[in-house]
């Protein structure tokens, strides 16, 4: 589901729709949900890929992002996030340079471009009441 509060198509490409202020919902058959906001997006209405950029923010279950731009490809079957990443969630904290995650796979790669070394935080053999 994605919603904008303005959105315009260019003469020369009609397939990409330019948005602002947008909100996506992606429903997963595991019964989960994932909200993206933006400031800005495009998406392809014949491929179905999504560009977000500018003060890109995310909720999936308990975990909190924050990114500066976020890619969904139908195509290709992955979401990609970058530009300085942060992660909040009850299990701990993360800062990196880039996600990817493979839907099909179900595989995330995070990447650092400082020595590559990934700033995490993470709470291990938590008790939950």
């Amino acid at each position: 589901l994605l919603k904008s509060e303005e959105a315009y198509v260019k003469e020369l490409k009609p397939e990409i729709v330019y948005m602002q202020i947008v909100q996506a919902t992606f429903y997963f058959k595991d019964n989960t949900t994932l909200y993206i906001w933006a400031d800005n997006a495009t998406y392809n209405n014949k491929t179905l890929d999504m560009k977000f950029e500018e003060n890109v923010k995310a909720n999936y279950l308990s975990s909190k992002l924050y990114a500066e731009k976020a890619d969904y490809s139908n195509t290709e079957n992955f979401l990609s996030i970058y530009g300085d990443v942060k992660i909040n969630d009850l299990k701990g904290n993360l800062v990196a340079d880039k996600l990817l995650f493979d839907i099909t796979s179900q595989k995330l790669d995070i990447t650092s471009f400082n020595d590559g070394k990934v700033n995490a935080k993470v709470k291990l053999n938590e008790k939950r009441f």
